[in-house]
């Protein structure tokens, strides 16, 4: 099973950015589509992107279009996420999360969740 591990997070302040890394750890992630997700404190846990094993990115929302951007080193098993004008709004525990197939969707889910990621935005 694909075994990722997210880094990156930390405290910026509003307008500031951040890069998220994803880390496979066991088998290669080349093969795999890889979804980003969140969760902010009391609530539910949202789709942010995902890139496919080739590297097309298809938004959850379209709303962070303009500041989220998503890539992948395959060579590195590793996914980046680029958030730059980070707002409060975007305060919240980041994970990725292999989607099984080289495609993405976001009918996804998971029976357990790792500790993620802390983004924290200061306004």
């Amino acid at each position: 099973q694909l075994q990722l591990v997210e880094s990156g997070g930390g405290l910026v302040q509003s307008g500031g950015s951040l890069n998220l890394s994803c880390v496979a750890t066991k088998f290669t992630l080349a093969y795999s589509a890889i979804a980003w997700f969140r969760q902010a404190p009391g609530k539910d846990r949202e789709g942010v992107l995902c890139i496919t094993n080739d590297g097309e990115s298809i938004y959850y929302k379209d709303s962070l279009k303009d500041r989220f951007t998503v890539s992948r080193d395959n060579a590195k098993d590793t996914v980046f996420l680029q958030m730059k004008n980070l707002t409060p709004e975007d305060s919240a525990t980041y994970h990725c999360k292999p989607v099984g197939g080289a495609s993405c969707h976001w009918n996804l889910k998971f029976s357990s969740w790792d500790q993620g990621t802390q983004v924290t935005v200061s306004s």
